[in-house]
Formats: C-alpha cells, structure tokens, sequence
C-alpha cells in the first residue's frame, strides 16, 4: 500500500471506531444502566485494558520533559472532556442535533490548525468542509427535527463537544518524544479516566457493579472501540498527517454511526440520509485525491 495513504487510512478506521459507540450504548441503555454509568465503564475498563498491554510490551518507563508531559495529559483530559459534554448535549438536544453539533469539530479543528501553523486554509479544505458539512446536516435527518423550543443548555454543550474534540485532535497531532505509543495511548487513558469518574459515576466501581453485571461486557466493549483502537491509532497517525486533514478524515464516525444503527437497531434510512452519507464520504476522500494529483504534477 502506498505510504502516502496508510497514515490517512489508520484515521478512517480510528473514527469509525468511534462511530459504533452511540449504538452500543443505546442497546446497553435498553439493558436498564444509566449513560453515566455506561461511560464510566467505557474509560475505567479502557484504562485497565491499556496499562495491561501496557505492563506486556513495556521494559521501561517513559522519560518525558514537562512540555511532553503537558501535551499527553491535555490529550487525555479533552478525551474525557468530549465523552461528558457530548453526553449532556444528547440529554437536551435530540440525536441528530446533538450529533450536528458534534460534527462542527471539522471546521474548528481545520481552523484551529490554521491558526496554530499560521496559515491560511487551502481551497481543497474549504471545498471539503463545504461536502461534510451538507452530508452531515442530510445524512442525520436534522431538516426533519422541530428546532423550537429547545434548551439553550443543549446548543451550548454540543458546541463545546465540538471544540474539544477539535482540540483534542490538535495535540494528538504534536509529536512527543521519550514515550512510545502504547505507552502515550496509556497515559491518555488515565487521565480520561480521571475526569470521567470525577464527574459521572466512580461509584460503580466501588460498590462492584461495574464486575457484577453486564455493564463489563458494554465496558470491554466500549473500552476497546471508544479508547484502545482509536486512541492507538491516532497517536501513530494524526501526528503524520496534520491537525487539519485530521479533522476532515474523523468525518468517518458520522456515516459510520448511522449505518451500524440502522444494521443492528433497524433504524429507517431516507434517501436524504443517503444523499448526506455519500456528501460526507465525498468530502473525507477529495482532499487526499485531490493533494496526490497536485503532488504527482
């Protein structure tokens, strides 16, 4: 496979990770637990799951300076962060808003980027931008979802949903040296811990629920999707490809979460949903053919 396409590709498959995510708690809030208690399995067993692999294939522990430390330990906070505020945003917001508001993490993080590098944004992100976000506002059904009297508390969480996932993809796109990547993927997880179970439900945990229940199968299965494979894959990509295509590329979760929601919890698909789909897997895959065709002229 050429090299210039793997890095983008570790990306597709990271978001899409995260796509069936919304599915799996759904069919664990139809097993009677709380979304509280659903996400703080999902980051505590995805913690124990990385520090497991992490003691297997480490000899020695990272030697990092405190920028590098800084760097990781934000990463893994916005992680956390992104999970709690998205969270509230579906709690006052119906689904398909909530996930609008969430995809606005495209433009902010290529601007974000642009701000960060000093540079303008290039036509072929402008053009991109402009096919995810019609697919994103086609494919969640949002022109059919009554937009009146809607809680202020909604718009305001989703955005800020939206803002730390671009932030977190912004310092997942800074190299750090002195640590490996299972070991930077370890720290991430502990620090998302953290934040998790200070604000939603540690007492699972203490009281063995969380061991005593099926809610650890939802966690193995969330800690795996929603931290292990993404998190992994993103510390060894985003770095090589770039805050900014970065963001475009983690467009894949959306057309991933509502294909798996309509395989496993048969839900309808309009031909508007499928219109918005093909709008967004336009607007991830432009931008690479387009930067290859100006590279090889």
């Amino acid at each position: 496979m050429n090299k210039n396409l793997i890095y983008p590709l570790l990306i597709v498959i990271g978001s899409s990770s995260y796509g069936i995510l919304s599915t799996i708690i759904k069919i664990a809030m139809n097993h009677s637990f709380e979304t509280k208690e659903v996400v703080t399995s999902q980051y505590f067993i995805g913690f124990l799951l990385a520090f497991i692999l992490f003691i297997i294939t480490q000899r020695s522990l990272p030697k990092l300076n405190g920028k590098a430390f800084l760097v990781i330990m934000l990463s893994g906070l916005l992680t956390g962060n992104t999970g709690i505020v998205y969270g509230q945003a579906v709690h006052y917001l119906p689904v398909p808003l909530a996930v609008v508001m969430l995809f606005q993490f495209t433009w902010i993080g290529l601007f974000l980027d642009c701000i960060i590098h000093h540079r303008h944004p290039t036509r072929i992100e402008l053009f991109s931008l402009v096919f995810l976000v019609t697919g994103t506002i086609l494919a969640t059904g949002i022109l059919d979802v009554d937009l009146s009297d809607l809680d202020w508390r909604g718009w305001v969480f989703g955005l800020a949903s939206a803002l730390s996932f671009a932030c977190f993809i912004q310092f997942n796109s800074r190299p750090v040296n002195g640590i490996t990547t299972i070991g930077r993927m370890t720290m991430m997880s502990f620090f998302a811990m953290l934040v998790v179970c200070t604000f939603q439900k540690p007492d699972i945990i203490m009281s063995g629920k969380l061991f005593e229940s099926e809610l650890l199968y939802f966690g193995l299965t969330l800690g795996f999707f929603g931290i292990i494979l993404p998190i992994l894959l993103f510390t060894i990509s985003i770095p090589k490809v770039g805050g900014g295509l970065a963001s475009i590329l983690s467009a894949t979760e959306l057309p991933v979460a509502i294909i798996t929601s309509i395989i496993v919890l048969h839900e309808k698909l309009t031909i508007l949903q499928v219109g918005g789909i093909l709008f967004v897997l336009a607007g991830m895959i432009l931008p690479i053919l387009l930067q290859k065709d100006l590279q090889g002229n």
